[in-house]
């Protein structure tokens, strides 16, 4: 395959957490930060079994990437904000003595002209050690963090991750691997999108992946200008599809029977939620939902009825995600007519549970039992 463009990303079964009041062992923690375009993330776990317990977190919008589409540079406001939030994720790792840790950057940083000069900053305030990743990395984190959620009758699968600053698609022929271990086929892709040489193990093919610089944020900044707010989603959508063009599987004939799409993002999550009727979000129902395609057009539908105002107001929605959901929505119904499937599978997991599964996984702390 040849390399992919840069044109312009979590980890199994669900992170659950410690039983009674235990005080887990400092040099058994484990930290991964996310610092995306719209959102701040940290997870602290450690290790149990094949899984892992999560001992703390922190998630908050930063709107790092503000402004960012038409100048090329993260703005002073957003950097003092983003730093703020990243003293507090400072001062849980001091807290829990954490000194396993993967704390990375993303889209907003890798495309901004002064991000070097954040990321001293940031080191400089902080005491934290940024590093900003590339899309193949983004992209493969994104995809062993949906494993479980793989059907061992998948034969064809799509994950997707729906960012602010750009959204990964990576697509995996299964059919070599036996039924019983395809989860496990897709979980060995952290060590690379290319199996090893000599390796025993049946592999997933990465048949083509993709780094499109339009997320949720991103893509509504593209189209701010258009008040209508109808017309502004129809653009959003299509204008995302025609930079799928160069994506090898695009419109490609592929039976519905064993292909799976899977959806790792905020704007899934909230999609999900808002089907379900959630007011309080609960993630043992969304993560792990499969959606059919008529129920995403619902959900969508009845978003474009309530408009800017009413979404504002919709707790399914909340505050952090009203102004982003259409951008998201649109990638999402883009998606889904390009694709042959009528249904989605949802995944609450990202970057970070990625990130916590490579580093455990390097040191050799979880068991290889069945997942």
């Amino acid at each position: 395959m040849a390399p992919k463009r840069p044109i312009g990303a979590g980890v199994f079964p669900k992170p659950v957490e410690p039983p009674g009041t235990q005080k887990p062992d400092p040099a058994s923690l484990y930290a991964a930060l996310d610092l995306g375009t719209n959102s701040c993330r940290m997870l602290i776990a450690q290790p149990k079994g094949n899984q892992f317990h999560v001992v703390d977190s922190f998630a908050k919008s930063v709107q790092l990437g503000q402004g960012l589409e038409a100048s090329g540079r993260l703005n002073a406001a957003a950097m003092r904000r983003t730093v703020h939030a990243l003293r507090i994720c400072q001062s849980k790792l001091q807290k829990h003595k954490v000194s396993h840790m993967r704390l990375v950057a993303t889209e907003a940083c890798r495309r901004a002209t002064n991000a070097g000069d954040f990321i001293r900053m940031v080191r400089r305030e902080t005491g934290l050690r940024l590093d900003i990743i590339e899309p193949e990395e983004e992209a493969r984190l994104a995809v062993i963090s949906c494993a479980p959620l793989v059907s061992t009758k998948t034969e064809q699968l799509m994950v997707v991750d729906i960012g602010g600053g750009s959204t990964e698609l990576v697509w995996i022929d299964l059919t070599r691997v036996p039924r019983v271990e395809r989860p496990r086929a897709i979980m060995r892709l952290h060590a690379g999108f290319k199996p090893a040489d000599g390796s025993p193990f049946p592999a997933a093919r990465v048949v083509d992946w993709i780094s499109v610089p339009l997320g949720v944020a991103t893509l509504r900044e593209q189209f701010d200008d258009v008040k209508n707010d109808a017309a502004r989603f129809a653009l959003m959508s299509w204008f995302f599809e025609e930079n799928l063009v160069n994506f090898a599987p695009y419109a490609t004939e592929q039976k519905r029977e064993g292909f799976q799409i899977i959806g790792t993002s905020g704007t899934v999550t909230t999609v999900a939620a808002s089907h379900l009727g959630l007011r309080r979000y609960d993630r043992n129902r969304v993560d792990g939902l499969r959606m059919t395609s008529a129920q995403i057009d619902a959900v969508i539908r009845d978003y474009l009825t309530l408009g800017p105002e009413g979404r504002r107001a919709d707790p399914r929605i909340g505050r952090d995600r009203h102004a982003l959901i259409m951008s998201g929505a649109a990638i999402l119904q883009a998606l889904l007519r390009v694709w042959p499937t009528d249904r989605l599978s949802v995944a609450d997991r990202g970057l970070r549970e990625g990130l916590l599964y490579a580093q455990m996984s390097a040191d050799g702390v979880l068991e290889d039992g069945p997942y």
